[in-house]
């Protein structure tokens, strides 16, 4: 019964979920304002009112969007997207999917610029072609295997200098244990023959 209460209850609270306006944006009637926030694609809301018709994103510190973040919004007629320093790589291909999908009367597209990667700097992204993006792919994946390539240098001279301390130290532990062994040895050899020679002396005098 617990259990149908609540699934009765989730569409309710799901609603007034979706109704509320995003954290650090402002909401007035449809319009949804993110504008000049200093907002990042990991500081981005995760979503937007259903019902949100003009969305106003412009002036932040975006790179990317993140995937099927604008899907739902059904009832959008207006982005504002330019003033963002979109990063031209694996990550702009949903933003550059999601302009092509829409009319060009929306204007979604103008100042949506590319920042990075150098050859690709100015450029809009909805003109951009798929081998290019794919191409920056490839550049950013090199750049990625080379940072791996020197950390596995790195983690194997590491190794290697701690298995060089590691056998100077077993042989130095095997020279110390050896002549601690002598040294024990010399010490009984010793006393055995003091004790020969107190017994000796003890048997003469005795005589």
């Amino acid at each position: 019964m617990k259990g149908l209460l609540l699934l009765c209850l989730l569409p309710l609270f799901g609603g007034q979920r979706s109704s509320a306006c995003p954290h650090l944006c402002s909401c007035h009637g449809g319009q949804v304002d993110c504008s000049s926030r200093s907002l990042t694609s990991s500081s981005l809301p995760t979503s937007f009112t259903a019902g949100t018709t003009s969305l106003f994103l412009h002036n932040n510190l975006l790179t990317h969007l993140p995937n099927g973040l604008l899907d739902d919004l059904t009832s959008l007629r207006s982005v504002s997207l330019h003033g963002n320093p979109w990063e031209c790589d694996c990550g702009v291909l949903y933003l550059r999917a999601w302009l092509l999908r829409q009319p060009i009367s929306l204007k979604s597209h103008l100042g949506v610029n590319c920042s990075s990667p150098p050859g690709l700097r100015g450029r809009l992204v909805v003109y951009l072609t798929e081998k290019e993006v794919l191409e920056s792919c490839h550049y950013w994946y090199c750049d990625l295997a080379l940072a791996s390539q020197v950390c596995l240098f790195v983690f194997v001279v590491v190794q290697a200098a701690l298995l060089v301390a590691l056998i100077v130290f077993l042989r130095r532990f095997e020279r110390l244990f050896k002549e601690a062994r002598r040294t024990s040895e010399e010490n009984f050899t010793f006393g055995e023959g003091l004790r020969d020679n107190i017994y000796g002396s003890l048997k003469d005098g005795s005589i």
